[in-house]
């Protein structure tokens, strides 16, 4: 047996500069620079030219929604706005170059390739900094050490980011989260914001932004594709990966989340377990579940299941949904819950894309809408259910959790002639003092009023649309009064 060989330290530095091309360009890669900026980052890069905290900025979110395309938009912004080329790096962990290389020893090979002290102010990215063991010990240590350097991280197996983030790097790293596309952010990329119109709506005297659109057929193909494809950049504006989405996705999503960095994780034993559970769950996405009765389908132990559970939503491949009864209470032990995708391209990509009159058409729309109040850190949506009724999303006052309103979602005009067949939402409604609902719609928009009840009939890829937008336009305000 001969000894165990590293990379060289030729081989390293050759690595550090092949990464790095804009220190003879100033220019980043045609490839990223040729993608349009999601509309993150503008929520993003503030934290990083924040100077006055101490702090590393951990970006973190699930595989695929465009971290590195944002890390690498970053450097071009940094450089635009009279940063040295020279000082800044972005290093790859995932590559097996850096191996056994601790971040101290990287930083140092960057230093000395640049012929620079620790005196400057720097920029340094490690992207898919998860990859490393005790990768925040590190990360702690390195901001502790380097006033002047700003580190900028990413990871995607978030669970162990968060976890580890909260632990150990307390009061030294800023956590910002980048979920799938928003429908809105999807019509955006697309360059299709012509169709759409700004118009507002008002709901107990306080005026919000709803939008509107000319032709509501051509939008609604627009949010079929949004649910096939759209909750990845590459993916949505990749004709090619369209057609296979499920080979582009599976490998690279399911496989190295599920297979690779959940086991490595959480130290799960039975992988085939695990997928045959988050199967189940996809092909499901949107409906009632019960331990029990996840148990028997996939076949795997209750307390196993509940842990499982646990590590998928950390992994935001899904969002656990709890209920509340009719009078808004909460259920002292759920037993039953709703579990959808947090993002529902994933479906498409795992069985096939959905058509607009698939049988679970339905509940894709469900699980598009949910995904955007994903975007939502305000409050958490409840749905309601009892003996013989269920309202779909409900959202409960901080102070008092009281509901503050109700939405059913249909992908369908019929309710909008036939209000009787909205007869638990009437009644959810009464019984909790509101006095108007909304209820989507496959292209109808109309208000009507029933026995004291306004009904706010809407189509659901416009409500979609609304949800998305108004959520990232709210961050963005918060974001501008902090920092200014």
């Amino acid at each position: 047996m001969g000894s165990l060989k590293y990379f060289s330290k030729e081989q390293v530095i050759n690595k550090i500069k092949f990464e790095n091309p804009w220190w003879k360009t100033s220019k980043i890669d045609e490839y990223y620079s040729s993608m349009k900026k999601r509309l993150y980052f503008d929520l993003f890069s503030p934290l990083v030219y924040e100077k006055k905290v101490k702090r590393a900025v951990v970006l973190m979110g699930p595989r695929r929604v465009g971290k590195t395309v944002m890390l690498f938009h970053l450097v071009q912004d940094l450089i635009n706005n009279k940063v040295p080329p020279k000082n800044i790096v972005y290093l790859s962990i995932e590559n097996p170059i850096y191996t056994g290389l601790s971040l101290e020893e990287m930083l140092i090979h960057f230093l000395e390739i640049n012929n620079k002290d620790a005196s400057e102010d720097y920029y340094i990215i490690f992207d898919e900094i998860q990859y490393l063991k005790n990768w925040e010990i590190h990360l702690k240590t390195l901001v502790d050490s380097y006033h002047k350097i700003k580190f900028i991280v990413s990871g995607s197996a978030a669970a162990a980011l968060k976890l580890k983030s909260n632990e150990s790097g307390a009061g030294r790293f800023t956590d910002f989260m980048l979920p799938p596309l928003t429908f809105h952010e999807y019509i955006d990329l697309k360059n299709l914001s012509h169709l759409i119109k700004l118009t507002s709506k008002e709901w107990k005297g306080v005026k919000g932004n709803y939008f509107q659109t000319d032709d509501i057929e051509e939008f609604n193909q627009h949010f079929l594709n949004y649910i096939n494809f759209g909750g990845y950049p590459e993916l949505s504006l990749s004709k090619e990966m369209q057609s296979d989405p499920g080979r582009y996705i599976r490998s690279d999503i399911i496989d190295k989340v599920l297979l690779r960095d959940l086991p490595s994780l959480y130290g799960i034993q039975d992988v085939q377990e695990l997928n045959a559970l988050f199967t189940t769950i996809a092909y499901n996405s949107g409906n009632e579940f019960t331990y029990e009765q996840l148990s028997i389908n996939s076949g795997v132990a209750k307390n196993t299941i509940k842990k499982y559970i646990e590590y998928l939503e950390a992994a935001f491949l899904i969002r656990v949904i709890n209920k509340i009864d009719q009078n808004a209470k909460k259920f002292k032990r759920a037993t039953s819950f709703k579990i959808y995708l947090t993002n529902p391209s994933l479906r498409g990509a795992l069985f096939a894309p959905i058509e607009k009159d698939d049988e679970f058409i339905g509940n894709m729309v469900e699980t598009a809408i949910f995904s955007q109040w994903g975007h939502n850190t305000e409050f958490t949506p409840y749905y309601a259910r009892w003996k013989n009724g269920e309202v779909d999303i409900v959202r409960l006052s901080n102070e008092k959790q009281k509901p503050i309103w109700a939405v059913e979602i249909k992908w369908s005009n019929r309710y909008v002639k036939s209000l009787n067949k909205l007869s638990n939402l009437k009644s959810f409604c009464k019984k909790n003092n509101l006095d108007r609902t909304l209820v989507t719609t496959l292209n109808i928009e109309e208000i009507k009023e029933d026995d004291g009840l306004m009904y706010d009939f809407t189509p659901s890829s416009l409500y979609c649309y609304t949800v998305g937008r108004n959520a990232v336009e709210r961050k963005f305000n918060i974001s501008m009064a902090i920092t200014h």
